[in-house]
């Protein structure tokens, strides 16, 4: 599926609090259910937004990595203009500005402009490259990482960049009272990272067990600057801290952006860093822009319609919609925009049905029998549902994992063909052949595409005896649903920030906070999913790429078998710019473009509207 991704976002959606615990709301996303008692579990809603997942270039091999993360690939002729305001659409805006205690999709943008990592995943290449941390050394048994940090940094307020502020961060990302949402993200086998600083340019991480994928595990964790917040970590507020009655000026980062302004509802305007450390390679300080504004736009039709005029430049947030892809087409022909085709998207829609333990009424009964659910999938006519409603920019997948995702996709794994007749008479062998089966199916209300593929499903199923009742709902909503066990299926989606799934194990392991049909089990709860335990513990301790590929293609073709979720198509990607951004390396994981702000520019160098 792309996958359910380390900053696991359901799409649209940011997290806030509610009672205590965490709840999605919003727009976005990536990437819910628990234990029995959804709602006494504080540590599901902290998860419902912090998966992640590496990349499929494996960590290993040389004892001391570099790469050039402090230059650029040389620009196009004529050279990047230095100056200018790009504009980009964000679906919503963050109920926060502090990473650590939210995960949505604006704030993923926002955050990914203004901070920094120690290691950073090209997300073009799928290479880890050194960011913060400029070369390392790894142990024997590949568990213990020495990082030098780059020297001459400092925060965007002036104040320097040592050792301190990264022992701070993983402090911050762990402490139980921060309700934080990366501190899943940053366990192996359910035990924390140690980070510990012997000197100021030096950082020691031991990884708590085997994890072949090593220091890709830190793409996520953002460097906090320890002067500004630890005496909120030390007073239990680190929640609160950096909320968005925060003055701009008092937020420290070391990306390459600052926040100048914040228009609540409207904008968010950031502003160059003027001590940000990376240079081009004429040595020419980065970035090149001087200001981004992000224009929160919830509607998708008017944020096409002002990328169509020339209001914003790009839409940080969404793909090309099939139904705009004519008018967008004509535009790029005409000279006004770039338009460009990605690929097959890392992520899929899913439709997964409650499988929890707890729901004992005769409905779940059936949702828990492997052929209803075999039988659903059958029922399903990929085909026709990728040219209906991708208008034929869409590959039908019957599995988690996308063509797209080129180093980890099983070809052998199960296909779901359609087949109404086999679909029958599989509901017919567990004695439902003549028995009204109705369910009612959630769907996000804001987004058309979906929407639109689940009134087909609804239509598909019912040939073959199957009522179903859509419910639209907005974000929020739905996600307290699911967390609630209040459902009897979702039809939702999640985005990707990368494709290893080493890092996805709240996924895929039982007692996973983000396995989403029975979340957080204490014992797994059927045989096949202590297989997929079993499973994903060898797969990610495995020594080689060719080991850990064989292993995970037995786990899809278990996950095919028994279908714990159904996908149905995996959409192609296209992304469209204005002509005028220059210096843009477009890929297929979040965010597609802004990913590598500091190098964008724009080649009239003019102030965009506000």
């Amino acid at each position: 599926m792309g996958w359910l991704t380390r900053i696991a976002r359901l799409v649209g959606v940011s997290v806030a609090h509610r009672n205590g615990r965490k709840l999605r709301r919003g727009r976005r996303p990536s990437n819910w259910p628990t234990r029995p008692r959804v709602a006494s579990n504080p540590r599901i809603f902290r998860s419902i937004a912090s998966l992640a997942a590496c990349v499929a270039v494996l960590a290993t091999g040389a004892a001391c990595r570099r790469s050039p993360a402090d230059s650029t690939n040389p620009p196009k002729p004529g050279g990047p203009v230095r100056g200018g305001t790009l504009v980009a659409s964000v679906r919503s805006e963050p109920a926060t500005f502090n990473r650590y205690v939210e995960a949505s999709a604006a704030l993923d943008v926002l955050t990914i402009l203004t901070q920094a990592t120690l290691v950073r995943i090209n997300r073009a290449t799928d290479q880890l490259e050194p960011w913060l941390a400029e070369r390392w050394t790894e142990s024997a048994d590949h568990r213990t990482f020495t990082l030098a940090l780059r020297r001459g940094i400092v925060f965007s307020d002036g104040v320097p960049f040592t050792s301190a502020d990264v022992v701070f961060s993983f402090r911050a990302a762990y402490d139980p009272r921060a309700k934080g949402v990366l501190d899943a993200s940053l366990r192996i086998e359910g035990k924390p990272i140690t980070a510990t600083a012997p000197d100021p340019q030096t950082v020691i991480i031991t990884l708590p067990a085997p994890f072949t994928p090593g220091l890709r595990l830190l793409d996520n964790l953002w460097i906090l600057p320890r002067h500004a917040l630890e005496p909120a970590l030390d007073q239990g507020r680190f929640d609160r801290a950096w909320g968005l009655n925060t003055p701009p000026a008092s937020i420290a980062g070391l990306g390459p952006f600052t926040i100048a302004e914040h228009v609540p509802g409207q904008r968010l305007v950031l502003a160059r860093n003027p001590h940000y450390w990376r240079s081009a390679t004429d040595g020419a300080p980065l970035p090149y822009l001087d200001r981004i504004v992000l224009q929160v736009m919830p509607d998708q039709n008017a944020e096409v319609l002002r990328l169509e005029t020339g209001a914003i430049d790009l839409m940080s947030q969404a793909d090309v919609r099939p139904e705009d892809y004519a008018a967008l087409r004509r535009l790029r022909e005409q000279g006004t925009l770039t338009l460009e085709d990605l690929g097959v998207s890392l992520d899929a829609p899913m439709l997964w049905f409650n499988l929890r333990q707890d729901q004992n009424d005769a409905k779940h009964q059936w949702f828990r029998r492997t052929e209803f659910r075999q039988a659903i999938s059958y029922a399903l006519d990929r085909d026709a549902i990728a040219n209906a409603v991708y208008l034929g920019a869409a590959v039908p997948i019957s599995g988690p994992v996308t063509p797209g995702n080129r180093t980890w996709y099983s070809e052998s794994a199960p296909k779901y063909a359609h087949d109404p007749a086999r679909a029958k008479a599989l509901l017919a062998s567990i004695g439902l052949g003549d028995t009204p089966i109705r369910f009612s199916l959630l769907v996000q209300s804001s987004h058309t595409t979906r929407q639109r593929v689940a009134t087909m499903v609804q239509e598909q199923l019912k040939q073959i005896g199957v009522a179903v009742d859509l419910v639209p709902m907005d974000p929020g909503s739905l996600v307290s649903a699911w967390g609630r066990g209040n459902y009897d299926a979702i039809f939702h989606a999640f985005q990707a920030s990368a494709t290893d799934p080493a890092n996805n194990l709240d996924f895929w392991r039982s007692a996973g906070d983000l396995h989403v049909w029975n979340a957080a089990q204490r014992v797994p709860a059927t045989s096949w999913e202590r297989q997929i335990d079993e499973l994903m513990a060898r797969q990610i301790a495995a020594p080689t790429l060719p080991d850990r590929q064989r292993i995970f293609a037995e786990l899809q073709r278990i996950m095919g078998e028994q279908v714990p979720a159904i996908w149905i198509v995996a959409p192609k990607v296209s992304i469209a710019m204005n002509r005028r951004v220059e210096g843009a390396t477009p890929a297929l994981l979040d965010p597609k473009v802004l990913w590598n702000a500091d190098t964008l520019y724009v080649r009239d160098g003019a102030s965009r509207p506000r």
